[in-house]
């Protein structure tokens, strides 16, 4: 018989661009801190390429089982998101910042929208409900990069920037466009490879 756990619906907004880029996600109270950031990769289409970190009532937790990136922060004051269950943290009333790519400074607000306990049932699966807009790609500058980038691609999409963005990102990438499906399929490949099925 499965034991009770929580089960959280949160809404991520990346900051700083308009109109918005969200993702609204269900995650589940013996999940980790660092599990919910391969989720919000997974959800928003990042690649995992740079480091991260949470802010949670006034507390950082991040990666510390690397070496890169630790003379960036404050090791006395910074907790291990490892070890840290969403349980523990996660709150209606939480104040949540997922900052990812210290250099771009890609900053996403976490709103905590429904907590339910599930019974009876195995835990182990998190989902992507709904967003809208594409990610950015990675390395563009963070948001006022992605602002000159988007200007260049519609406002002037034969000049040499829109011809060098669009060479780079691909003739596919569409701001507008969130794709659920492939969201989903990232996660369930996520809980194959990296987490197992549970």
């Amino acid at each position: 018989m499965a034991k009770s756990f929580q089960r959280y619906t949160l809404h991520v907004q990346l900051l700083h661009i308009e109109p918005p880029i969200w993702r609204r996600i269900t995650v589940e109270g013996p999940d980790t801190l660092r599990k919910l950031h391969h989720i919000l990769q997974a959800a928003f289409g990042w690649e995992d390429a740079h480091l991260h970190d949470f802010l949670i009532d006034g507390k950082t937790y991040a990666q510390l089982d690397i070496d890169a990136g630790l003379e960036l922060m404050d090791l006395a004051k910074t907790l291990d998101d490892r070890k840290t269950k969403l349980n523990k943290v996660l709150r209606p009333d939480s104040h949540i910042i997922y900052q990812y790519d210290f250099g771009d400074g890609w900053y996403h607000r976490i709103v905590v929208e429904n907590m339910e306990t599930i019974e009876d049932e195995a835990w182990g699966e998190s989902r992507v409900l709904d967003g809208a807009r594409a990610c950015p790609p990675e390395d563009v500058g963070g948001p006022r990069g992605y602002e000159v980038f988007l200007s260049a691609v519609r406002d002037n999409p034969h000049s040499e920037a829109a011809t060098h963005y669009r060479q780079w990102v691909g003739p596919g990438f569409d701001s507008e466009r969130f794709d659920i499906r492939a969201a989903n399929a990232a996660l369930m490949r996520l809980a194959t490879n990296r987490w197992g099925n549970r």
